[in-house]
């Protein structure tokens, strides 16, 4: 068996610049990645199998197909191999922004890589990344990129690993689909060097998805030592980067009065 942890994406800055005539849109947005996610685990077997487990592995119980079938059905397409016994305990809430689904799809790709010794770097599995979804290429890559096009033309940069991080998300499921439709079509300028100077585009039109969100990015503002609070991708789940360790835990225990869904972490 072959045991692949599947990370938190974060779009530590993300800017819309264009809708695009294929009906996705021009973007530039500053990944990284948390400590903390799903894991994925993937073994030779006679009948192919998906079994979802974890707190939110409920969501996910009446899917027949999803990415991780997908991502399963296209390696053995591309590479060849059987059929695979796959687990998936699911830690990350659906539709959250955080990237779980193509996080998910990324580590079966990696698993099956490694089950086949194919190196994690090939083109080849870049492909299928890129075809199964515009944040799978980055969850793939694993590291902390900008990324430009549909997010999918990548950039690696240097990262801000062990910063104390706070994930937050109220509990609504926001479609990335209305969010981007409500988008306003205002292109507020390029993605600079400094994440703190940019801005997530998608803020505004998640808020009136999902107006809770507005409430969530107050409270982590107001928390002491936050440098940077923000909603990932297109919503709900938003984040504050800390000073310290300290600040950070003393939030959490502020944002657990909420009842609403949060995990303390680093960026890795």
């Amino acid at each position: 068996m072959i045991v692949e942890e599947a990370p938190a994406k974060l779009n530590l800055a993300l800017h819309v610049r264009a809708r695009r005539a294929d009906g996705y849109h021009e973007l530039e947005t500053l990944f990284a990645f948390v400590d903390f996610g799903d894991t994925v685990r993937v073994a030779p077997a006679a009948q192919a199998s998906l079994i979802i487990t974890g707190p939110f592995g409920a969501a996910l119980s009446d899917e027949g197909d999803n990415l991780v079938t997908r991502a399963a059905t296209r390696f053995r397409e591309r590479f060849g191999g059987g059929e695979y016994a796959i687990e998936l305990e699911k830690h990350l809430p659906v539709a959250s922004g955080i990237g779980g689904g193509s996080a998910d799809a990324a580590a079966t790709l990696r698993a099956l890589a490694r089950l086949h010794g194919i190196a994690l770097d090939d083109p080849a599995l870049f492909g299928i990344a890129d075809a199964l979804g515009s944040d799978v290429p980055v969850c793939l890559l694993g590291r902390t990129a900008i990324g430009r096009g549909r997010g999918e033309q990548l950039e690696p940069v240097p990262g801000r690993p062990g910063t104390p991080a706070l994930l937050v998300n109220p509990g609504v499921a926001v479609s990335t689909a209305e969010v981007f439709r409500r988008w306003d079509g205002v292109d507020r300028g390029e993605l600079g060097s400094n994440p703190l100077e940019g801005r997530n585009d998608l803020e505004a039109p998640a808020i009136t998805v999902a107006p809770v969100i507005a409430e969530v990015l107050h409270i982590l503002s107001e928390q002491c030592g936050a440098m940077l609070s923000r909603m990932s991708g297109s919503g709900a789940t938003c984040f504050a980067l800390f000073d310290t360790e300290v600040e950070r835990g003393a939030a959490h225990i502020a944002l657990r009065r909420t009842g609403w869904w949060s995990v303390a972490t680093t960026l890795r």
